[in-house]
């Protein structure tokens, strides 16, 4: 009596544990010897499993039953229905009997959320105290992504503010052809050190992906954008015109851990050397639960025309804890 799942390879190699997932492309097998082991597809040879699972072949038949090899070559799904003969390179996908089919979860919408936090303080010879806190949920569908997210930063030293600025906001993008998409954004907040009582921008665009691959992204984008800024001084005249919004986001996912990058400029159309600049890099490793992260970063915020006595560039190095989860 087969004990467990067997998956031969062309070369003769045969791999023992639990066929958790064919998708038409690999074959993955959980070990207790070496964890989770990912095998080309066109590699194997034949695959048995000592539980009955559901095979959808590349014509679109689907069936559910137990798989073992034949001669030939073949693989016989041996169920309550009956059988079928047919060879590896023409499984599509398999899934757990009481799991849905990957391609209707893959046609389901996602939500994934965040939460993060760093608190930063010194004592001695200066006095420093600072916190950042920021949340971001994001809804991702088959050619759609919807972000809401937050932000609040406080930083003190020496009795003097040097951050007070919060933001919200939403994001929407649609790939409605292959890598073009459309996007919609809104952010508002306010930037107490820079003597900003109220902001929103409030853009439009198109976007396109010049790299589009499962571990790496780069998407740039360009659009029609409002922007106010209401300054708190009487003397500082405030801001409402329409602009340019552009922005780019590079994304790349190594085997444990993932960079990130974004910049946005958003100049005014009546005076283009008035303009807000924002950048942030990072990069994010995971820490033993993998639901907890370590992110290592940058951020430069400028904004070109500020208030009388405020500096135009905000710059913040941070080491932030970010908790996931679905």
């Amino acid at each position: 009596m087969v004990r467990a799942d067997i998956v031969e390879t062309k070369s003769g190699a045969k791999l023992i544990g639990t066929v958790t997932a064919i998708d038409g492309t690999s074959v993955t097998l959980k070990t207790d010897y070496a964890g989770n082991l990912t095998i080309k597809q066109s590699e194997v040879a034949s695959v048995q499993t000592d539980k009955p699972l559901f095979v959808r072949l590349s014509g679109g038949t689907v069936m559910s039953g137990t798989v073992k090899p034949v001669a030939g070559g073949k693989i016989e799904v041996a169920g309550a229905d009956g059988t079928i003969t047919t060879s590896m390179d023409k499984v599509a996908a398999t899934w757990a009997p009481g799991a849905k089919d990957p391609a209707i979860v893959a046609l389901e919408p996602n939500w994934s959320y965040e939460a993060a936090a760093d608190i930063t303080g010194k004592t001695g010879n200066s006095e420093q105290f600072g916190t950042t806190l920021s949340a971001r949920a994001k809804r991702v569908g088959p050619t759609d992504v919807l972000q809401f997210y937050t932000a609040y930063n406080y930083q003190k030293s020496d009795g003097t503010k040097s951050a007070d600025s919060f933001k919200a906001g939403l994001d929407y993008s649609n790939n409605f052809s292959g890598r073009k998409s459309w996007y919609v954004r809104d952010e508002a907040g306010y930037d107490r050190v820079k003597d900003i009582e109220l902001y929103n921008t409030a853009a439009a665009g198109l976007g396109y992906d010049f790299i589009k691959e499962k571990n790496h992204i780069l998407t740039g984008r360009v659009g029609l954008a409002f922007r106010y800024e209401g300054y708190k001084n009487p003397a500082s005249d405030d801001l409402k015109s329409f602009g340019l919004d552009s922005g780019l986001h590079h994304e790349y996912v190594f085997s444990n851990s993932k960079l990130v990058n974004d910049l946005t400029w958003v100049p005014v159309f009546e005076d283009f050397t008035n303009y807000r600049f924002y950048h942030e890099s990072y990069y994010e490793i995971p820490l033993a639960n993998p639901n907890w992260k370590l992110r290592l970063g940058v951020s430069n915020d400028y904004t070109s025309q500020v208030g009388a006595g405020v500096e135009k560039m905000d710059t913040t190095y941070f080491t932030r804890f970010v908790l996931n989860w679905k």
